[in-house]
């Protein structure tokens, strides 16, 4: 059946279709309230002058369908085959690991939180999303001052000779050392972590009180003692909440810079009226948006905006320190005018932002544990209502947080004006990324910290390589970025003594284990982050030298080569792919490519000194001896060739002197 004949076979109900190319991928998912019409409107003759329809019908020799019982189901479906599929004709949310959510392993018989970008259907509960980004970090920490339940990498199903730090500054109830917690108490502590996550302080108090009393009661006073500072930290927490909540409704606003087929979209977290973290998406290639009934609506921020307006980005980051109320960003755009109905068109012959925000919000949004009230974006779209709704029935299972979700398309006012803001700043990402400014050097140990999770800034980098040639003269280099800068005075050469032929994994492990050794022997502080250049296996080496010598919690990662991309210890399932443009991949490229750099330069060096000694070891009467004491005093081999005898003489026999004049003149 040809795919015509097939399209008058499709029925007139609700669903989703999937175009499918020659090889039969599919190229592109849709969704219509009645599927029959909207395939075939893909064939009217005035269609394929479009540009994304006419590629994509020419491409297209097969188109598959889904039925579903309503539109607001067709949106969900769609959402889903978009992000498995990932159809080249659809908008695609490359950046989807920005988010953090505390991740609680509760398929562990030891359950540990840690902040994660990635959910995963592990049998964990994940809790979020939190902003700006360290407040999951900030969320974590308190977890284990308060409710001792860790975060390490160390391997629990074994028990180990003695705890960590982490046990002795009671942060951690040491599940890894046999007979410090027990698994009723570690239990305890896990249901208690649930509770604060879940938001269900009330219920966590009367635990706590319940509890306290008893231990009061059984004369066990400091552990009541701990039970009464545990319920004044959630108290506390409690009263934060409803102070935030009181000041403001939840909302994310949205604004976004084209040109030159490329796109800047700027996210804005309202939390309780405050502005309190910024998210950024980069787009380089767009399928074309020129479908015949896309909405064309105003935009946000045209290619030929002036700059004096705009908002630094500065002041639009960080956890609102800058920003603290409504009042004070909006009056960073008040100097602004509202566009009028002129405006009102599609922005460039090649992209109609209505069906973009449309993909892009059901990306974001669909199926996602929390979604603010208002969604503020700068244009109309066709399934907005639709998706309305499908976001308010998802928001239902929030419990207290349930809550209607509103699209708002405002035209004038206040919320006008924020999204302008979020345009202009927009137009400054777009600069910053496409225009190859320079970056601020805070910023980018910021977003360093948040890919990588550190639990700090960076504030020194040790990055380590090895460099051989099939295994002959094996060395290792090791190089320090500190404070923005790489510290050439701290850079450290090895010659590695306990590997014999071809083992990098063997190399980077007496390395990294001679290194930090060292370091412990001279009781000085680990660097922030220590970068191994290579993949898993010599990431999981350097994991193993650090466990040797009791090292935990040592933030560790590996930049592979070729694919660029980064496994962060402990999280090895979820490499983090940088944009090719990001600053912090740039960073970490030009850390790895010093290692490797001072590697080889050392490896030749090498080289050319066994060369050396090789060639004069060739000449009849010269020893080993007699060779490192020509090479100390000439300096070079060319430098004894170019001796007369006589200056030969003052090293070596004179014998010796006439055998070495001989060699080089033949």
């Amino acid at each position: 059946m040809d795919l015509q004949a097939k399209i008058r076979t499709i029925p007139t109900e609700p669903g989703v279709y999937l175009y499918k190319n020659a090889e039969g991928d599919v190229i592109y998912v849709g969704k219509a309230k009645n599927l029959r019409s909207r395939v075939a409107s893909y064939f009217h003759e005035g269609r394929w002058e479009d540009a994304k329809t006419g590629t994509l019908v020419r491409e297209a020799v097969d188109v598959d369908y889904i039925v579903v019982a309503n539109n607001k189901e067709a949106l969900a479906l769609e959402n889903n085959l978009i992000k498995q599929r990932k159809p080249r004709f659809n908008i695609l949310l490359r950046d989807d690991k920005t988010y953090p959510y505390v991740k609680l392993t509760l398929g562990e018989r030891w359950p540990r939180v840690y902040v994660t970008r990635r959910l995963r259907k592990d049998g964990s509960a994940y809790y979020g999303p939190y902003f700006p980004a360290n407040l999951a970090y900030r969320i974590v920490d308190l977890i284990h001052r308060n409710f001792l339940i860790p975060s390490c990498k160390v391997d629990l199903t074994r028990f180990h000779p003695r705890p960590c730090l982490q046990y002795y500054i009671k942060r951690c109830l040491g599940p890894c050392v046999q007979d410090l917690t027990t698994p009723e108490v570690y239990q305890e502590a896990v249901r208690d972590v649930k509770l604060f996550l879940e938001g269900r302080p009330t219920d966590l108090s009367r635990s706590l009180h319940g509890r306290m009393d008893q231990a009061a009661a059984e004369q066990e006073y400091e552990r009541a003692a701990r039970y009464r500072d545990l319920i004044s930290t959630v108290e506390q927490l409690q009263e934060r909440q409803r102070l935030a909540a009181a000041e403001g409704d939840d909302a994310d606003v949205f604004g976004y810079h084209y040109e030159n087929g490329m796109l800047a979209v700027n996210l804005f977290h309202m939390r309780g009226g405050k502005m309190v973290d910024r998210r950024e998406f980069f787009w380089e290639e767009l399928p074309e948006f020129l479908e015949a009934d896309a909405v064309r609506a105003p935009a946000a921020c045209h290619p030929e905006q002036s700059e004096g307006s705009m908002q630094p980005p500065d002041s639009a980051e960080g956890a609102g320190e800058s920003i603290d109320s409504f009042d004070e960003l909006r009056a960073g755009s008040s100097a602004r005018k509202l566009r009028g109905p002129q405006d009102d068109k599609a922005i460039g012959a090649d992209f109609h932002p209505g069906e973009f925000f449309s993909a892009l919000l059901k990306q974001l949004y669909i199926g996602q544990p929390y979604v603010p009230r208002n969604l503020d974006v700068p244009v109309d779209f066709e399934d907005r209502e639709a998706l309305e709704d499908l976001l308010s029935e998802q928001n239902a299972g929030e419990g207290a947080r349930a809550t209607r979700v509103h699209i708002l398309v405002p035209q004038r006012g206040d919320k006008r004006s924020l999204i302008d803001l979020a345009g202009n700043n927009a137009k400054q990402s777009y600069d910053q990324r496409f225009r190859v400014l320079k970056p601020n050097a805070q910023k980018i140990r910021e977003e360093l910290q948040e890919v990588l999770s550190l639990p700090e800034l960076p504030k020194r980098i040790e990055c380590f390589d090895i460099s051989h040639i099939q295994g002959a003269e094996t060395v290792a280099s090791m190089v320090v970025w500190e404070d923005g800068k790489m510290k050439k005075s701290d850079y450290r050469k090895f010659i590695i003594r306990s590997v014999e032929g071809v083992d990098d994994f063997a190399s980077m492990r007496e390395v990294v284990g001679r290194r930090y050794k060292r370091l412990q022997e001279e009781k000085k502080p680990m660097p922030s982050l220590v970068l191994i250049d290579g993949g898993l296996g010599q990431l999981h080496a350097a994991a193993e030298a650090l466990d040797a010598l009791e090292i935990i919690n040592q933030p560790l990662a590996a930049i592979a080569k070729r694919e660029e991309i980064l496994y962060v210890y402990g999280q090895e399932k979820d490499p983090v792919a940088l944009d090719h443009h990001s600053p912090v991949l740039h960073l970490i490229q030009l850390i790895r490519d010093e290692a490797h750099r001072f590697a080889v330069t050392f490896h030749r060096k090498r080289r050319q000194m066994r060369d050396r000694s090789t060639e004069l070891l060739e000449i009849p009467g010269v020893g080993a001896s007699t060779t490192r004491r020509l090479l100390e005093h000439f300096g070079s081999v060319q430098a004894v060739k170019q001796a007369d005898p006589a200056a030969l003489s003052a090293v070596v026999t004179r014998t010796q002197a006439e055998a070495i004049k001989n060699h080089f003149q033949k």
